[in-house]
């Protein structure tokens, strides 16, 4: 038999208590997650096909695991992760990629929310789950994420979520459901900086900054970018200012030193489209250069995260629904994409990767991190 495998994730997550009693302990609850985060790298979605991708690999788990009662059942899978408590889980996630990542300085975090869709469950008078995760757009890697309660929104969620991550040097990036001057406070006190979009839901913030971008005081256009594929070509202009005082006074944001308007053009068969966002930021704005470019980093969220486990890993339309099993299911999703997205020396595709891991046990032992 081969030693028995302790990867960092397994080690990360040994705190979890294990909801079965003794007598119904027939798999060890690490060999669990083990077959698990293997399967679901490897492509196995759903709760059925972990269970298939186990027995498929019997013989190999056994030598790595030293299984006694051989692969656990679907059912098995099932009950377990629907019974763990999902926030203990979550937190053991986000110790483990915090000694995985390496965020540099001024590494941008999108924090964006996702509704997993199949997971509504109407029999049983059951929202479907929205889950808000924290994105690392330069390690590209999923650094956190909780569950918003029912009856709640992202607001009540963010601020949890950001107590789980060390975003000392960071750069949070928030839609507009989350410009609210706690959350500002919060990524402040935490060693962060933040830009947070701005809508309607402000009020009056919103408004003002408006009316100062489109009025005669606004400042000149410090940066222009282009962007173009397919047709489409994209002209960026960026404007932003710090002497806001004016704002301070109305609004009382303690934090913030600048405003910022970032205008897209974009042509596309003949047609010329412009929108204007605007945003507020604890930059200064010194360098709107880098203002740009992290306002463009929170797309990456929903381009790098978002879309791919829709598509990689089809996510909408998984139909996991019992006890804790969705949103947990969503943590061993992340833990699968950050796994396979660290393992560099494959130039090709998630979805292929994930391919290559169940046909190949070294690669699949060297995106576990294990050779």
């Amino acid at each position: 038999m081969i030693a028995k495998p302790t990867p960092s994730i397994i080690h990360h997550f040994s705190s979890i208590e294990d909801p079965r009693v003794n007598r119904q302990k027939k798999h060890q609850l690490q060999d669990i997650f083990f077959i698990s985060i293997c399967a679901m790298i490897c492509g196995a979605d759903n709760w059925v096909a972990i269970e298939e991708f186990g027995l498929a690999k019997e013989e190999w788990f056994t030598e790595l695991l030293g299984l006694e009662n051989g692969i656990p059942s679907h059912d098995t899978h099932g009950e377990v992760y629907a019974a763990i408590d999902t926030e203990p889980f979550s937190v053991c996630f986000s110790r483990w990629v915090a000694d995985l990542a390496n965020l540099t300085e001024g590494e941008v975090i999108a924090i964006d929310g996702k509704c997993l869709r199949r997971s509504l469950d109407k029999a049983s008078k059951k929202a479907a789950i929205y889950m808000v995760s924290a994105w690392a757009q330069q390690n590209n890697l999923v650094l956190g994420q909780v569950k918003v309660d029912d009856k709640s929104n992202e607001i009540t969620a963010i601020p949890k979520l950001l107590s789980r991550l060390d975003i000392a040097g960071a750069v949070i990036t928030i839609d507009a459901m989350g410009c609210q001057k706690k959350i500002a406070e919060q990524i402040k006190r935490q060693g962060g900086n933040y830009v947070f979009s701005l809508k309607g839901n402000q009020g009056n913030l919103h408004d003002d900054v408006k009316t100062f971008f489109t009025s005669s005081l606004s400042p000149a256009v410090a940066c222009v970018s282009y962007d173009g594929d397919h047709g489409r070509i994209e002209t960026r202009t960026i404007r932003a200012t710090d002497d806001i005082a004016w704002l301070q006074k109305r609004h009382d944001w303690k934090s913030l030193q600048s405003i910022i308007a970032v205008t897209a053009k974009r042509e596309i068969d003949n047609k010329t489209t412009e929108e204007t966002r605007y945003f507020i930021s604890s930059l200064d704005a010194n360098d709107p250069k880098r203002l740009e470019r992290v306002v463009r980093a929170h797309g990456s969220i929903e381009n790098n995260l978002h879309w791919v486990l829709d598509i990689a890993f089809d996510e909408d339309s998984n139909r996991t629904r019992k006890g804790h099993s969705a949103e947990n299911l969503a943590v061993i999703r992340h833990i699968a994409l950050n796994l396979i997205k660290a393992e560099k020396k494959s130039k090709v595709g998630i979805k292929i990767k994930r391919l290559k891991a169940g046909w190949d046990n070294d690669y699949l032992l060297r995106v576990l991190g294990l050779i």
